[in-house]
């Protein structure tokens, strides 16, 4: 097991992601694994919002 996200992982979880953690979370985990970023879900799901 290592941990990272891959886009196969998203895409086989996207409905609990989405019910779970919400849209923006979808989105930032979709982005993370297309652009291969070596991230694990949970960094993703409880970043802290980002202030503007």
């Amino acid at each position: 097991m290592r941990g990272v996200i891959t886009l196969r992982d998203v895409v086989a979880n996207l409905g609990v992601v989405l019910r779970e953690f919400g849209a923006l979370c979808v989105v930032r985990c979709l982005l993370a694994s297309l652009r291969r970023k070596q991230t694990t879900f949970l960094e993703i799901a409880l970043r802290p919002p980002e202030s503007h």
